[in-house]
C-alpha cells in the first residue's frame, strides 16, 4: 500500500467531468477576468464567513500585502506574528516595509498569547496571529492585548476556512485577514488563488481598487498605486463547485482527525492534537494533521520505508531560523517544537483503511523501540 501525503492527481481527476463542464461553461462566455463567478463566490464566502466584505486575489501572500497596506502598516512600524508559520506570514509585513517581529509559540502551536505583551515596543502597530492547521487562536486575550495597548489585529487565516472561536470565524476578528486556496487547502483551485475577509468598508473599496491597478471598480479612474491581483474568474467557479460541500468536506477531515485521535492517544511518544469537539469554544477544520513525536526524523524514515507519504512544515524552521532573513530572535520553545513536528496525511482521498494503516505502522515503530 502507497499513502501519497497528498495526492495532486486526485484533485481533478475525482470530479474530472465536472471540471470540465465548468471550463467549458467558463470559456463559451468568455468570463475569464473579474466576472460573476468571481462576485458571487465572494458574496458567498462572505455570508458564509459572517464577514461584510470578501476580496478575492491572485494568492494568500498578496492578500495580506494588500490588507497591510489599505491598513495604514508600513516603514517604521512593528508587526509581531507567529514565528510557527509559513516564511509568506513574515514575508507580507516585510513587503510593506514594516519589521516584523516574532513571538513564541504556544503548546496549540499557534501563537504564545502569554508572550505577545512583552514583544510590544513604541513602534509596534499590530498583532497578526497565523491562524494555523485549521485552529484559531486564544483571540479573547489577543483582542485584550490590542485594546490596551491601542493596536490593530490582522489574521493570517490561510489554513482557517470555516474555523472558528467562540462562534467567530477566523479572519473577521480584527481589520480583516486572508484565506488561501493553494490546492493543498481545504478548499483548493488549480494553482494559486487567495481571499480577504474584512468588515471595515474603507479597507474593502481600498483593497478593491489595489487589486486591480489602483482602478475604482464604479468609476474606471484610478484612485491611487495597486497591482495586478485578482483572483482568476475560472478558479472562482471551481472554487464555487467545491465550496458547495465545504461542510462535508469538513466533516470528513474532522471524521480523519477523530480516526488518528482514537488510534494514536494511547501512545505516549506522541503528542496529538486536541480532537474534533474537545473544546466547546472552538471549531477545528482540520487543515493539517501536525502531531509532535520523539525521535521525529526516525519515525518519517520509518512510514517513508513503508509507503507513507508524511510532510514537515517548512522543512523544520520556523521563519526566525533563516538567517538570511535576518530576524534576532531567541525563540526556545518554538525552535523545540520544529525538531518536533511533522504532519500525517488527512485529506478527502485518504481512506479509513489507510488511516488505520498509517497507524499501525506508528505503533509498529514505536512497539519496537
Amino acid at each position: 500500500m502507497t499513502i501519497p501525503f497528498f495526492n495532486y492527481p486526485a484533485l481533478f481527476s475525482d470530479q474530472e467531468a465536472k471540471f470540465v463542464e465548468i471550463f467549458k461553461t467558463v470559456g463559451r462566455r468568455g468570463a475569464f477576468i473579474m466576472q460573476d463567478d468571481l462576485r458571487k463566490f465572494e458574496e458567498r464566502v462572505a455570508a458564509y464567513s459572517g464577514a461584510a466584505h470578501a476580496i478575492g486575489v491572485a494568492n494568500a501572500t498578496d492578500g495580506l500585502e494588500l490588507l497591510l497596506s489599505a491598513g495604514g502598516i508600513g516603514p517604521g512600524d512593528e508587526v509581531i506574528f507567529c514565528s510557527h508559520t509559513m516564511v509568506a506570514t513574515a514575508g507580507a509585513i516585510h513587503s510593506v516595509g514594516a519589521t516584523p517581529v516574532p513571538a513564541e509559540v504556544g503548546a496549540d502551536h499557534l501563537i504564545d498569547v502569554d508572550k505577545i505583551e512583552s514583544l510590544i515596543t513604541e513602534r509596534t502597530r499590530a498583532i497578526m496571529p497565523t491562524q494555523l492547521n485549521g485552529r484559531v487562536a486564544d483571540m479573547d486575550k489577543i483582542l485584550a492585548i490590542t485594546s490596551k495597548h491601542k493596536l490593530d489585529l490582522y489574521e493570517d487565516a490561510a489554513q482557517g476556512l470555516g474555523a472558528s472561536y467562540k462562534g467567530r470565524f477566523a479572519g473577521t476578528f480584527g481589520k480583516g485577514g486572508c484565506i488561501s486556496f493553494y490546492p493543498a487547502k481545504n478548499l483548493g483551485c488549480f494553482g494559486d488563488g487567495g481571499l480577504v475577509l474584512t468588515n471595515d468598508t474603507k479597507l474593502y473599496h481600498a483593497m478593491m481598487a489595489m487589486r486591480d491597478h489602483g482602478r475604482d471598480p464604479q468609476t474606471g479612474d484610478i484612485v491611487g498605486w495597486g497591482r495586478n491581483s485578482r483572483l482568476d474568474n475560472l478558479q472562482a467557479a471551481i472554487l464555487a463547485h467545491l465550496f458547495e460541500d465545504y461542510d462535508g468536506i469538513v466533516a470528513r477531515r474532522r471524521a480523519i482527525a477523530a480516526r488518528y485521535d482514537q488510534r494514536l492517544k494511547r501512545i505516549n511518544s506522541l503528542v496529538l492534537p486536541p480532537p474534533p469537539d474537545a473544546d466547546p469554544e472552538r471549531f477545528d477544520v482540520f487543515q493539517n494533521y501536525e502531531i509532535e513525536a520523539d525521535r521525529r526524523d526516525d519515525l518519517k524514515a520509518h512510514l517513508s520505508a513503508n509507503g507513507i507519504g508524511t510532510l514537515i512544515q517548512w522543512g523544520g524552521k520556523a521563519v526566525h531560523q533563516y538567517p538570511a532573513l535576518k530576524l534576532s530572535a531567541r525563540l526556545p520553545h518554538t525552535e523545540t517544537l520544529m525538531a518536533r513536528m511533522i504532519m500525517l496525511p488527512l485529506n478527502l482521498s485518504i481512506t479509513d483503511d489507510e488511516v488505520d494503516a498509517v497507524c499501525d505502522a506508528i505503533e509498529s515503530f514505536y512497539a519496537h523501540g
